[in-house]
């Protein structure tokens, strides 16, 4: 079996694989208690992916998961809620005092006394797997224990198990959802460690959260609690393939190996179709139908329109029954329509599937993982604010008594121009300069 261990850092990293966690126990139907209390084989035969099996209680399962944090709260929550009882005393590790929203504090002081504790955690999942394929990472990039902890686990993770995977989840700072200032700076600082380790980056958005629930589901003050239930919903329809029998992307590494073309740019947008709508999922509602909505920039939890961009790569999963031969023409018609919005050098760069396993409520629902130039905007949003505090040194001098250096916040601005401009070149691209192109990288 592939094995995957979520780790979970900082309070927002831990309030959204809470939901998440959450869903995966209903549809695998798990009881507070561990108990197996299902009748389908489909819930069984790749459950040991996400779960580990009681040794002495046959059919209980726990969760394969870590929670990392700097302070007690968002942990104490998940141990009192309904499946509290299934993250016991092994699974995690809390530190006593907060990254006070620096990533210098995440990263250096504060993550550096509590790294070995985190790192035995995570040990202790490993050792329970038989064939690990990698980690599942959520956090968040404004706060410091997100960001600075998150990017330093990652980098130990990386040195500790060099061949492993990471497909992280990080979230991304908006001034509608947090006041706190230097969250450009955390989130920078982030990306720059995040992209030397993570494969995958699952690109969240709190922009694009805040606006579904205000602008679609007609939420006057979205809370967290609100956010985090869209990003629950999108990971668990992004995972569905991980964790139930189906043809595409069943592992963490095809998904790398099918949507990061270029290890310069694995920053993948994620759409999932009743994100951005309201109203019931129709029963006999058409595939055509649904991937005009996934495909819809309203479904998407970040804040860029595909439309600006050119999709290199991308796979959509149809969760509930249909039919295979319409499955095709449909991706088909939307390659034959939508032909400008897709690299025309990546040949087959649409791949269509079905999860037999229903979504929640919904009978028949879709998701769409997909690397796009049109990323740019929220990278782009990000720096701009970045540049404009940095430029004065404005908070700088408290990462320094940190013990950053301020010739890391010049390298992490240079490594994100630099990715922005890739994404550029790639959406410019033509198929005669492929070669050229190709042969640039390989050298690289």
């Amino acid at each position: 079996m592939r094995e995957i261990i979520t780790i979970q850092v900082g309070r927002c990293g831990n309030k959204i694989s809470s939901d998440f966690w959450t869903n995966v126990f209903q549809e695998h139907k798990v009881d507070s208690s561990g108990a197996y209390t299902g009748d389908s084989d489909l819930q069984l035969q790749k459950i040991n992916t996400y779960f580990h099996e009681h040794e002495q209680k046959p059919n209980h399962f726990f969760p394969r998961a870590t929670l990392i944090d700097l302070e007690p709260m968002a942990i104490d929550e998940i141990r009192a809620g309904p499946f509290g009882a299934l993250f016991g005393p092994n699974n995690s590790t809390i530190g006593h005092y907060s990254a006070g929203n620096s990533f210098a504090k995440g990263f250096y002081s504060q993550g550096e006394e509590w790294i070995e504790c985190a790192l035995d955690v995570i040990r202790h999942q490993v050792e329970q797997c038989d064939r690990l394929q990698g980690f599942q990472m959520t956090h968040s990039l404004g706060g410091g224990t997100g960001s600075g902890m998150g990017c330093l686990i990652a980098s130990k993770i990386k040195e500790e198990y060099p061949g492993i995977l990471i497909q992280s989840f990080p979230v991304f700072p908006s001034p509608k959802v947090s006041d706190t200032v230097v969250e450009p700076y955390n989130a920078v600082l982030a990306l720059n460690h995040l992209m030397e380790h993570a494969n995958i980056i699952q690109v969240i958005d709190n922009e694009a959260l805040y606006d579904i629930c205000y602008r679609t589901r007609r939420i006057t003050k979205p809370t967290y609690r609100d956010l985090n239930y869209l990003v629950a919903e999108t990971m668990t329809a992004v995972t569905c393939t991980y964790r139930f029998p189906g043809e595409l992307d069943n592992t963490m590494r095809k998904m790398a190996t099918n949507l990061v073309p270029f290890p310069g740019v694995p920053y993948l947008m994620t759409s999932f179709s009743e994100v951005g709508f309201t109203g019931n999922n129709p029963t006999n509602y058409s595939l055509p139908n649904l991937m005009q909505r996934t495909f819809d920039a309203k479904s998407f939890i970040c804040s860029a329109d595909p439309r600006h961009g050119r999709y290199l790569s991308a796979s959509l999963v149809y969760r509930g029954k249909g039919s295979l031969k319409e499955l095709d023409e449909s991706v088909l018609s939307i390659l034959n329509r939508g032909s400008s919005y897709f690299v025309e050098w990546l040949p087959n760069n649409l791949k269509g599937s079905f999860c037999e396993v229903p979504q929640g409520k919904w009978k028949l629902c879709s998701v769409l993982n997909s690397n796009s130039t049109a990323i740019q905007k929220v990278l782009k949003n990000i720096l701009e604010k970045f540049s404009a505090m940095f430029r004065r040194k404005a908070f700088v001098y408290g990462y320094g008594n940190d013990g950053m250096d301020e010739m890391e916040f010049v390298e992490a601005e240079s490594r994100l121009n630099d990715v922005i401009s890739e994404y550029q070149m790639l959406q410019d691209a033509t198929a005669e300069e492929e070669e050229e192109f190709i042969d640039e990288e390989w050298e690289a």
